[in-house]
Formats: structure tokens, C-alpha cells, sequence
């Protein structure tokens, strides 16, 4: 069997080179070059991709042994059913390994039509390290890296105005435009490089703060022979993610003139200001699925799927996100409704298990910073508590008592965290009273929750009075009193 490259895919186009990309992994080529690859067939973008190998080993070869092109698998909830489909992504020319040929990449920088760097290098990617130099071929670090090429550019075009680049990190960390350009700014003092220099990063480059988001599980490996099969050709690239996706980008409106992902039905929005973008997903993604965890865990699912499966904890997520989340969100309603379903629809992805007890991890310091918000502005609003985000936070001390019944469970926690729980339930006598301890100990537990949560008027009953109806009668009991729905049995 053949293997995939541009004499066995005859349908493939090269495009003039428009951007420079740091990074060849799964997560750029099932987003970024996806997204790339309908601006080329459904714009006029007609842009090229040059991919810069971020650290000294990585996949360049096998890009280059394919000549950019790999196959992507999209699966998930698509209006309303359940889709699977694939193509060839053919918008990568061609791979660079700057450990091996940084000449090469010089030369991208030289191209006049180069417009945009994208990057993500994993979230240590955006460091500074005090050792790199100018000199380097390559340096360490990507801003390192980025510093010379922005430098090279500079003097290829004796500080053109109209030369520079928008900039977009994909990297998974808050306001990673900002941090990306102050540590450029740093390494420009640390080379003593020239003030009209420094002037032209900030004035004629563009760089972008922006949230990513579509879940890429990557290579698929346990249905590689199955999927060869059904290529018809080897394709050792090939990288597997969800239907839905979304990216916001924090800068200018001309971008969408340049970058026209609305043109390709793209869900790309360029914005003003992200934070609210952020914080809802913050608040109904990953909120919901921390407050669901150890309310389905407990009442005896195992996978995300499982629980949107089940009418009862279906009723509690939905009603978790729609009563109780968004209304502490101040985007427009019908916008965060739509978004919110979207995120019931991933949910529900049946090509994807995700297992509760992986979203389990660090679950204390996830609550703090996903659920806990949404508690106190729920609070600061209507003068009520949350029940159903309340009755999570009793779940979840329920979890940290370590068992399921009578299945011990595998929690994962920082050691602090662990001790605490531990030292808490190994007096438990079963009374309302150490119930309430227990209650009080964690809410006031500052050390993780930065504050004390005993201070929330009526948080502390509410929080004993669910814990003492899940220890006493079990979740599948419990959860009714929050639900309002008969269990039927």
C-alpha cells in the first residue's frame, strides 16, 4: 500500500507561503491547519504553511517524508447527529528543523509574502531563558527564537513598516499574546538591540491574545490497520478531533480582512477584549464538568457520556449550566445559551470517552478556580446560593472520603489536599455533627480556596445538610431533593 504524499494524492495544491508555524503536533494540524485548509478552498486566502520544528525532536521528518499532507478525522455531534468524516489537509508545504537547518529558517523571514506566525509550543513553550543568545543557531526558548527571526526581518527589509506579522499563540495559557510579547521586549534589552528595532516590534507587529478550543485526541492507534484500510493508503500522520471548535482572537477587527476565517463558515471570532470568552468557558465547560464529576462518579456512572445518558444527571448538568452558570455571565444571553448547547452536544460525543475520574484530578483546586466564581457571583446577584452548584461542592467532599460504595477510588490530588481529606474521614462516626466538622474544616481551608468559605452566609448549612443526605442515603436519593425529578423506583 502506498503512502500518502503529493504523486499519491493528485487532488493537492501548493500554496504561496503566508505563514510560519511553531509546532507540527496534533493539536495545530486538527485546528489551525484545518481551519487554514478551508480559507484556501472556500477564500481567496491562497496562503502556504511553513512549519518550524519547536524543540529538537519532534514529527518534521515524517511531515516532510508526507510533503505536508496527513489525514484528519473529525467525529462528534454535527447538527444534531452524530458525523464522522475525514480529508486531506494539504495546506503545510514543508517541515523545518531548526536544530538541524536554521539557515533554512532564516530564509522563511526573508519571503516578503510571510504574514502570520503561529505557535504553540505547550504551555512552558512561552518562557524566558536568560542563557539564550542572539548568536544561537537555534536558541532555546520560542520567544528566543522568535526575537531572531523578528530580528532577521528587521534588517531584511531595513525596518519596514508594512513587514511585520500577526502574531497568534495557541499556547494554553491566559493572555498568552501579552506574555508572548514581554518576553520578546526582555530579550531585545538582553541583546542590546537598537531602539528603531524595538520600535518595530511594537508598532509594526501585531500580537494577538487567543483562546483555543477543540478537543484533538490525536493519533489514532488502537484503529490505525482499521483506518488504513479504509484510506486505501499509509498515512502516518493521521490525527483524530471533535466536530466542534472555536477560536477567539483578541486584536484589531482588519484581521478578519487578512486571516478570513468568517468568509470559510469558520466559528473564529476576532474581539476586542477575549476575557468574557474566557470566562465562559472557564464557567460552563469546564465548570460543568468538574461539578458534574463527582455527582455522576458517586451515583454510579463512569464517562462523561454516560451521564448525559442518564435522565437524571442529564437534568442536573443541564439545569447546573442553565439556572445556575450563565446567569453570572455578562455576554448575551441567546449567545451564551447557544454555547452552552454546543457544550451538551460535546458531552455527547459517542466517538470520545472521557472518563470522570481523569477530570477528577486536582478536583479541589479545579473547583476553586472554575465553580467557585460562579458560587460567590450567584450569591453577589440574587442573594441565594446555587443548590445544584452547592450540592457538587458536598459531592465532592463525599468523593474525598475515597470510596464508591465500597470500591476504594484511585483520587489524585496535591499532598496537602490528600492529608486533609484523610485526616478528616478516618474519625468519621457517622454523626450529623462530625458531618458538620468535616463541612467547616474544608470551607475554611484557606490554604486552597484562598479565602474562608465559612464566611458565605448559609453556605455551611447547605453544604452539611446535602453531605448528611448523600452519606445517609446514598447520591441516586440525594439528588432528587436537587433535581426535583422522580427516579421512578
Amino acid at each position: 500500500m502506498e503512502k500518502l504524499n503529493r504523486n499519491t494524492w493528485k487532488e493537492s495544491k501548493k500554496y504561496p507561503v503566508k505563514v510560519l508555524q511553531f509546532g507540527e503536533g496534533n493539536f495545530l494540524r486538527a485546528f489551525v491547519n484545518w481551519q487554514i485548509d478551508k480559507m484556501n478552498k472556500e477564500t481567496d486566502f491562497n496562503g502556504g504553511v511553513v512549519v518550524a520544528q519547536p524543540i529538537e525532536f519532534g514529527l518534521i521528518d515524517k511531515l516532510n517524508e508526507q510533503e505536508g499532507l496527513y489525514t484528519l478525522f473529525l467525529q462528534g455531534i454535527k447538527n444534531e447527529e452524530a458525523v464522522r468524516e475525514h480529508s486531506v489537509i494539504d495546506c503545510i508545504n514543508y517541515g523545518i528543523n531548526p536544530y538541524a537547518n536554521y539557515d533554512q529558517l532564516l530564509e522563511v523571514t526573508e519571503n516578503p509574502e510571510l504574514r502570520f506566525i503561529i505557535s504553540n509550543t505547550t504551555e512552558a513553550g512561552i518562557t524566558f531563558e536568560e542563557n539564550d543568545r542572539l548568536s544561537d543557531s537555534p536558541q532555546k526558548s520560542f520567544p528566543g527564537k522568535l526575537t531572531a527571526l523578528l530580528y532577521h526581518r528587521f534588517n531584511t527589509f531595513a525596518g519596514a513598516e508594512d513587514k511585520g506579522f500577526v502574531i497568534l499563540p495557541c499556547e494554553l495559557i491566559d493572555r498568552n499574546g501579552e506574555k508572548l510579547k514581554e518576553i520578546v521586549l526582555k530579550y531585545i534589552e538582553l541583546w542590546n538591540l537598537e531602539l528603531g528595532f524595538k520600535e518595530w516590534v511594537l508598532q509594526s507587529n501585531t500580537f494577538c491574545c487567543t483562546l483555543v478550543d477543540r478537543i484533538v485526541t490525536g493519533y489514532p492507534r488502537d484503529t490505525i490497520d482499521e483506518i488504513t484500510t479504509e484510506l486505501g493508503y499509509k498515512d502516518e500522520l493521521v490525527v483524530v478531533g471533535e466536530q466542534f471548535h472555536l477560536w477567539v482572537i483578541e486584536g484589531p477587527q482588519w484581521i478578519s480582512d487578512e486571516f478570513p476565517t468568517n468568509q470559510a463558515g469558520l466559528n473564529v471570532k476576532v474581539v476586542n477584549d477575549m476575557t468574557p470568552y474566557r470566562t465562559r468557558k472557564v464557567r460552563i465547560l469546564n465548570g460543568a464538568h468538574t461539578a458534574m464529576t463527582p455527582v455522576c462518579y458517586l451515583y454510579g456512572l463512569d464517562t462523561v457520556g454516560d451521564s448525559m445518558k442518564d435522565e437524571v444527571t442529564r437534568d442536573f448538568i443541564e439545569r447546573l449550566i442553565f439556572d445556575e452558570i450563565i446567569p453570572t455571565l455578562d455576554l448575551p444571553e441567546e449567545e451564551l445559551k447557544s454555547f452552552a448547547s454546543a457544550v451538551l452536544e460535546r458531552f455527547m460525543n459517542p466517538y470520545v470517552n472521557h472518563y470522570l475520574l481523569s477530570i477528577a484530578l486536582n478536583s479541589m483546586s479545579k473547583f476553586k478556580t472554575r465553580d467557585l466564581p460562579t458560587l460567590i457571583e450567584y450569591h453577589g446577584r440574587t442573594g441565594e446560593l446555587p443548590r445544584r452548584l452547592v450540592f457538587s461542592l458536598s459531592a465532592l467532599i463525599a468523593l474525598y472520603k475515597g470510596k464508591r460504595d465500597s470500591e476504594e477510588i484511585n483520587l489524585q490530588d496535591d499532598d496537602h489536599v490528600m492529608e486533609l481529606y484523610s485526616s478528616l474521614w478516618k474519625d468519621y462516626d457517622g454523626s450529623e455533627d462530625r458531618i458538620r466538622e468535616i463541612v467547616t474544616t474544608v470551607l475554611a481551608y484557606e490554604k486552597n480556596w484562598e479565602l474562608d468559605l465559612t464566611i458565605i452566609p448559609g453556605l455551611t448549612d447547605m453544604v452539611t445538610e446535602f453531605l448528611v443526605k448523600i452519606e445517609r442515603s446514598g447520591m441516586k436519593v440525594a439528588i432528587k431533593d436537587v433535581t426535583k425529578i422522580s427516579l421512578g423506583n
